[in-house]
């Protein structure tokens, strides 16, 4: 009677060696499931900066202001005729007490 106990025992065993340590176990599938979350978190952040992007062509598309715009404060660009004149933050003046 002991024999047959021990052998479904060991039996037992075997069928579960690789349910928690083999290449589709546990372990296996707990790091799967943290490294999608990771992924799914870059696809998120990339999403917003796609629309983002997205609403800026669209813009830039649409019509000249968008241009204008981006030429005035990227660039540095004026019209002709105008005057440029350029006023410092508080906190940027040099020497003030």
């Amino acid at each position: 009677m002991r024999w047959p106990v021990l052998f479904f025992f060991v039996l037992l065993i075997a069928l579960q060696y690789p349910l928690w340590f083999g290449q589709g176990g546990w372990a296996h599938v707990r790091e799967a499931e943290r490294d999608l979350a990771v992924l799914r978190e870059a696809n998120d952040k990339t999403a917003q900066r796609n629309s983002v992007m997205a609403a800026e062509v669209k813009d830039l598309k649409a019509g000249y202001d968008a241009i204008e715009d981006k030429a005035r404060f990227e660039l540095g660009f004026i019209k002709p005729g105008e005057v440029f004149v350029q006023i410092p933050d508080s906190g940027q003046v040099q020497g003030s007490p």
